[in-house]
């Protein structure tokens, strides 16, 4: 499988929440890390992190750019809080694929729909 292919599967089997796929597109050696909070997850870290992750309801892909065995996949996840109310998040995800499967990924999440800083020019 190539790499946009690989990404836009990895992306599929998270909205559909699908945690008993999602071990099959990692690598053995699979790392991911965090960079908003420093963590790292294994595979099996990383898969019931997401499994278990509080309020996650769906995962779309905005963007996907790959060449050769690197990608990057810009996606929007939605969720909700306790009270029930609709959370955005952006997410960038740089991956790294090895024997065709991801290898590493990198993470990097916002919070969406934030208002700017005061003095800030919008365009």
């Amino acid at each position: 499988m190539d790499t946009a292919t690989l990404l836009t599967r990895l992306a599929a089997v998270i909205d559909a929440h699908d945690w008993d796929v999602l071990p099959a597109l990692l690598h053995a050696d699979f790392t991911c890390r965090l960079v908003h909070t420093g963590e790292v997850f294994d595979r099996e870290q990383w898969v019931r992190f997401n499994a278990d992750y509080p309020g996650f309801e769906r995962m779309h892909v905005d963007d996907l750019v790959s060449d050769g065995d690197r990608g990057v996949l810009r996606a929007t996840v939605i969720g909700r809080d306790d009270d029930g109310q609709e959370l955005r998040f952006a997410v960038a995800s740089f991956a790294t694929v090895r024997d065709g499967l991801v290898g590493d990924l990198v993470e990097v999440w916002a919070d969406v729909d934030q208002e700017p800083p005061t003095g800030t020019r919008q365009v």
